[in-house]
């Protein structure tokens, strides 16, 4: 961490979910041994995700700013910080890249897959504790993070102003659930980790829901389709350029 971005930070915040659910047990009539139960519980998940955290310049805790959210992919999981750098928005910062908009960058732990409520969660702690424009929130990941991205968006399309998932795929459940919010969709045409048909049939379920997606396909890449797509400026207008009304 040493070698960070002095605008970026890493930090550890546990996300808590707690389920109620309820077990009814019915005695069938004829069997006078059997006597009716009711069972209640109550159960708790915690989530506990290290993230970096970038914040703007100007940024002072008062004035609200837009936030983005950027999954990783499998690639980069486990319990060290430096490799969620790697790639996309928080390795633009660690080479001095400035952005107009707060990042945070979470990293899922080794051997899981990302959960959509431990995400939504997280989000609701940060933003509690931070200065966020909740007119203006956005989601990106790549690959594994591109999963992440379509299904956190289906659990929650209400608080995207909009999604950008890069080279990734999901349930079309998801998709339906999104709807007509504002998505830019990015794959390579020679992926041979998440075929280009993941992404295709994403796109054609929000299609099917009245969606407008944006769908950039790169004929010549394979898997690393974000190196192009996050070095493109026009993905953070576009971003920027989107509100919840």
């Amino acid at each position: 961490m040493n070698n960070m971005s002095l605008h970026q930070t890493g930090l550890k915040q546990a996300a808590t979910i707690t389920v109620c659910f309820l077990l009814l047990k019915t005695a069938i009539a004829a069997d006078l041994n059997q006597t009716k139960e009711t069972f209640s519980s109550k159960t708790t998940k915690t989530y506990s995700y290290s993230h970096l955290k970038y914040l703007p310049d100007g940024y002072d805790g008062k004035k609200e700013f837009p936030l983005l959210l950027f999954l990783h992919g499998a690639g980069e999981r486990g319990d060290n910080l430096e490799l969620v750098t790697k790639h996309g928005p928080p390795k633009l910062i660690k080479n001095g890249k400035k952005f107009p908009f707060i990042v945070i960058s979470p990293q899922c732990p080794k051997g899981v897959w990302w959960k959509a409520d431990g995400l939504d969660a997280l989000l609701d702690g940060f933003i509690s504790k931070h200065a966020v424009d909740r007119s203006r929130i956005y989601c990106t990941g790549l690959s594994m993070g591109g999963f992440g991205t379509w299904a956190l968006g289906g659990l929650n399309p209400k608080r995207f102003a909009a999604l950008a998932p890069i080279c990734g795929g999901g349930n079309s459940i998801d998709a339906r659930h999104i709807g007509k919010k504002p998505v830019w969709v990015f794959h390579g045409a020679k992926d041979k980790v998440i075929p280009l048909t993941e992404s295709e049939r994403m796109v054609n379920a929000l299609k099917r829901r009245g969606g407008k997606p944006k769908f950039t396909i790169y004929p010549e890449a394979g898997h690393d389709s974000w190196t192009e797509a996050y070095n493109n400026p026009k993905l953070y207008e576009w971003f920027l350029s989107q509100k919840i009304k």
